[in-house]
């Protein structure tokens, strides 16, 4: 996927309208940060743009070498993490990594013990996600969502439960597999979750 084009977007639950004439245009190998206080819509952008929400009025459309991309495709081509998307709390991390394979391919087709190595969890991946802490679950979601060979990663307050040392892994991991996507940040203004990004968009400047 080469670029994601929004056009009059805009939002409405119930009689208020969250945002609206959102017009933008997301290019490969560029990073975007969503920035909004608490019911901004923020979030709700971001699942607009992943395909999961319908916008009430405007039109979303995905290109890749010029070709439009279907909607019903759309998921193939992305990975996401989010604080409203659960882990399977049954599971072991090699568990969820089997599983997560099946439905999305990682970057070299890495092992699970490499990934596990990059996740910095190889000490409890045979542990139930149940027994992890919330760091250490921020973690997986992350790893997932980066390590995942995907056109455009989306990722929602990504400093969510993380500690200092957790946060400069994050930002060392999304460096690194930056290239040839798409990647777009949601966050309450907090500096160390977007810093890499070249580009913003202030949800406010849509009301």
């Amino acid at each position: 996927m080469n670029r994601i084009v929004l056009e009059n977007i805009a939002k409405k639950y119930a009689r208020e309208w969250i945002f609206r004439e959102v017009n933008y245009e997301f290019m490969s190998s560029q990073a975007y940060v969503i920035l909004g206080s608490n019911g901004s819509g923020k979030s709700t952008l971001l699942q607009i743009v992943s395909s999961f929400l319908t916008p009430s009025k405007g039109s979303i459309k995905y290109y890749a070498d010029e070709q439009e991309i279907a909607i019903e495709q759309m998921y193939k081509h992305f990975s996401i993490a989010t604080p409203y998307l659960e882990l399977p709390e049954e599971f072991s991390l090699i568990e969820v990594l089997d599983f997560h394979r099946k439905l999305k391919p990682f970057y070299n087709d890495y092992s699970n013990e490499h990934i596990t190595d990059l996740m910095g969890l190889s000490h409890a991946k045979n542990k139930l996600i149940s027994n992890y802490s919330s760091g250490m679950k921020q973690r997986v979601k992350l790893g997932l969502a980066i390590l995942s060979k995907s056109d455009l990663l989306l990722i929602d307050e990504p400093s969510s439960n993380l500690d200092s040392q957790s946060i400069q892994w994050y930002q060392d991991l999304i460096q690194k597999y930056r290239k040839d996507r798409i990647i777009v940040i949601c966050s309450n203004h907090i500096k160390a979750e977007y810093e890499f990004c070249e580009h913003e968009i202030v949800m406010e400047g849509f009301k």
